[in-house]
């Protein structure tokens, strides 16, 4: 195992790259997660990794200060007490590593004899006793492309000026796209769509947004859509100088949307001056449909998945939307697989067999097997339904293809969690946390996982997360009974016993029908109030419907752990697997 184990943000890869080969140079072994096999899962190599290091150098840029991964290494490593720290730019760090110490290393050239180096390299020697090996002979050449700061863009969510706050959806999801596309060259360091959308609706001084996240370039814009035309208006501006490298405004039929969008990209490169290789513009281009009605749709769709956990509602009405996407454009496998993982859901959680989830994953892997959402969806599916290995080995497969997705992030949690490995569900989970803003259902996961592993500073920071989202959510809709429900165990998390019955009873009253909620709150008074009687009387009516894959749940589920010996729920349970069995016996004549 190597002796250094380098956590960083991803938009700091050349960074940690060039680091790493300065440390190798030294004669130190190192790791850091560009070296994951392709035959094992990631979270479970990086937490051993991590575990055996000797030392863990944490990069902290603006990126990584917003990244639940890198804080979550970092708290180990201060907690194991081998934390080394130094900073790439000039970002704050997050309590409690603004207490150690941490080499200021912001605008940093990779000189060798810097003292901030040498510091952190006296530091790494003490930890781990020093180089294994003697020094390479060859220096290590460094190159201005690879010094922090070159070369890197943030993409501000544009603007809807649309005058119709339900065309957000839209506009964000142009957003997302051009960083996706941006994402794609390789010669270049995009933020992350988490960090950039922060500063949605925020009104910024460019050059100090640009110095806290650590880029050369913004690009910020504005979306206007009208009927059938869609007018989009875009300007790159340089950090250093605070001038307008690019600027452009485009009004066409909204039929025009993907060339629109290939068209801003590519010009972005060009500004910048850099070459866009065949591949990567390949990639740009291929947007999964050409129907710019069926692309509506599943916008539409994905912003209701991602404003946290759906309820069964919400589930319904993404399946409606991407199946109307579909029959636009029959080879959609985007919609396909999100139509996938909410009928999985609305099946193992409301019993909805109207559809068939599997035919669905399956339609979208034949149409696009390389779809990583897919494999997600479906390594979730051949969980609920037992098949463990078959589910390993279909979430390997959607980690081979693209370990910073937020559903396979999200789904790898779910599975890992059914599983009782609750190490490596919090890798997951907090990767689906940093992912999206505003799902709450990861970050509540969060506070299950670490209150069962006795992670105390865990619990508090994924509650703090989880009751913020839930408060923005709330706010939006007051009868948000998934928020309700998610924010009441993260108010129990955090000790605010009175607030948390609060909104139990505000949960009930808004939304007594909404079983998931249900369990939730249930689980907000078993696991934190030790309120064993009030978590079995919000039980009574779920547990005569629960399905199998629900019934499994609550027998691994760590935050029911008290009612297992409290007489009424057990004979309530008892009660439900014998209903289950009954009906499955029924099937089989």
């Amino acid at each position: 195992m190597s002796d250094i184990f380098i956590s960083y943000a991803r938009a700091s890869e050349a960074q940690a790259r060039q680091i790493g080969a300065m440390l190798r140079a030294q004669g130190f072994g190192v790791w850091r997660d560009d070296e994951l096999p392709a035959h094992r899962a990631y979270a479970e190599v990086i937490a051993e990794r991590l575990a055996a290091a000797k030392a863990v150098l944490v990069l902290w840029s603006a990126e990584a200060v917003g990244s639940e991964w890198v804080q979550s290494e970092a708290d180990r490593a201060r907690n194991e007490r081998k934390l080394v720290q130094l900073k790439l730019d000039a970002c704050l760090l997050p309590m409690p590593f603004d207490r150690v110490q941490c080499a200021d290393l912001a605008g940093w050239n990779f000189e060798a004899e810097a003292p901030g180096w040498r510091k952190v390299l006296d530091s790494l020697s003490a930890l781990t006793g020093g180089p294994a090996a003697a020094p390479m002979a060859a220096p290590i050449t460094t190159t201005t492309t690879a010094a922090p700061g070159k070369l890197a863009i943030c993409v501000l969510p544009f603007a809807n000026m649309s005058g119709d706050a339900e065309q957000d959806y839209f506009s964000d999801g142009i957003s997302e796209d051009i960083i996706t596309d941006l994402s794609k060259v390789s010669a270049l360091s995009v933020v992350s769509r988490n960090t950039a959308f922060q500063f949605k609706g925020r009104h910024m001084d460019l050059r100090q947004l640009a110095r806290q996240l650590g880029v050369s370039h913004v690009l910020e814009g504005s979306v206007r859509r009208a009927g059938q035309r869609v007018r989009i208006t875009a300007q790159l501006i340089e950090a250093a100088t605070d001038s307008h490298l690019w600027a452009e405004r485009y009004d066409r039929e909204l039929t025009d949307i993907f060339t629109l969008q290939d068209q801003i990209s590519q010009a972005i490169v060009a500004a910048l001056r850099l070459k866009l290789l065949p591949a990567e513009k390949s990639a740009i281009e291929r947007r999964g449909t050409d129907q710019p009605a069926a692309y509506d749709l599943y916008l539409m769709a994905r912003r209701e998945w991602l404003s946290g956990n759906p309820d069964e509602r919400g589930l319904k009405t993404i399946v409606r939307l991407c199946l109307r996407a579909t029959e636009i454009d029959p080879t959609y496998a985007l919609a396909w697989a999100l139509a996938a993982m909410a009928q999985a859901t609305l099946h193992f959680r409301h019993s909805d067999t109207g559809l068939d989830s599997m035919a669905l994953i399956e339609r979208a892997l034949a149409l696009d097997p390389n779809l990583a959402e897919a494999y997600a969806v479906k390594a979730r599916y051949l969980s609920g339904q037992g098949a463990i290995d078959a589910a390993d080995a279909a979430l390997e497969r959607a980690l081979q293809l693209d370990p910073r997705s937020y559903e396979v992030n999200l789904n790898g949690g779910f599975v890992r969690f059914r599983q009782r490995r609750l190490v490596e569900a919090v890798r997951f989970y907090e990767a689906a946390t940093a992912l999206v803003d505003t799902a709450f259902g990861a970050p509540a996961m969060l506070i299950t996982c670490y209150l069962a592993l006795g992670d105390r500073a865990g619990v508090e920071r994924a509650a703090r997360q989880t009751l913020e989202r839930t408060e923005a959510a709330v706010a939006k809709d007051q009868g948000n009974g998934m928020a309700l429900g998610f924010g009441a165990g993260a108010l129990a998390a955090l000790g605010d016993a009175q607030r948390a019955r609060e909104w139990v009873a505000r949960a009930l009253l808004v939304d007594p029908d909404n079983r998931s909620m249900r369990y939730n709150l249930a689980c907000a008074l078993a696991s934190s109030l030790a309120d064993a009687p009030g978590a079995t009387a919000l039980l009574t009516p779920y547990l005569p419907t629960a399905t199998a894959s629900e019934l499994d749940h609550i027998e691994v589920d760590p935050d029911l752990d008290l009612l297992r010996e409290h007489p009424e729920f057990v004979a309530q349970f008892e009660a439900a697997r014998a209903r289950v069995a009954a009906a499955l016996t029924d099937v089989g004549r």
